[in-house]
C-alpha cells in the first residue's frame, strides 16, 4: 500500500516536472494547437463554435487565432500559467490558467477574471472559468 501512494505521488510530480522542464529550454507546448473540446460555466460549447480558432505557442509568445487575431505573452512553471494580452481584443488584460499536457492533449482551465488560478480542470465552481482541450496539429495529421 505504501508503495502504491509513494508510487502516485511520484508520478504526480513527475508529471508536472515535464510540463515545467518545457519552460527551461524543452519545446514541448510550442506548436500550434487546435481546439477540440470547450467548456464555460459548467456547459459544453459546441464544436461549430471553435472549429477555426487555432492556437500557435512559441517559447513564451502565443498567438490566439478566433473571429480576431489575438497576441501576447505566456509564463507557465509548475502547471500553472500567466496570460498577457499585448495585441487585440485583450490588449492590457491579464489571465490566470492551470494547464496539463498528456497525449499530445493540451488541456487548459482559464480564469478569464485573472484573480486566482482555477483549482480543477472543470467550469462548474466558477462562471469565469473556461476550458479547452487542444491537439497538436502535428498529431492529426498522422
Amino acid at each position: 500500500m505504501r508503495l502504491l501512494i509513494i508510487s502516485t505521488c511520484l508520478l504526480f510530480v513527475f508529471g508536472c516536472a515535464t510540463t515545467k522542464k518545457s519552460l527551461n529550454g524543452s519545446t514541448s507546448l510550442n506548436g500550434s494547437w487546435t481546439p477540440i473540446k470547450q467548456a464555460i460555466a459548467g456547459k459544453e460549447l459546441p464544436a461549430a463554435a471553435f472549429q477555426k480558432q487555432k492556437l500557435i505557442i512559441s517559447d513564451t509568445a502565443y498567438m490566439f487565432t478566433a473571429e480576431s487575431v489575438d497576441k501576447g505573452t505566456l509564463k507557465y512553471q509548475d502547471c500553472k500559467m500567466d496570460i498577457y494580452g499585448k495585441e487585440g481584443v485583450n490588449t492590457g488584460k491579464h489571465f490566470t490558467a492551470i494547464y496539463k499536457l498528456e497525449n499530445n492533449e493540451l488541456t487548459i482551465c482559464y480564469n478569464l477574471k485573472g484573480d486566482d488560478y482555477p483549482t480543477a480542470f472543470e467550469t462548474n465552481s466558477k462562471p469565469t472559468l473556461f476550458l479547452v482541450i487542444f491537439q497538436n496539429d502535428d498529431t492529426k495529421k498522422n
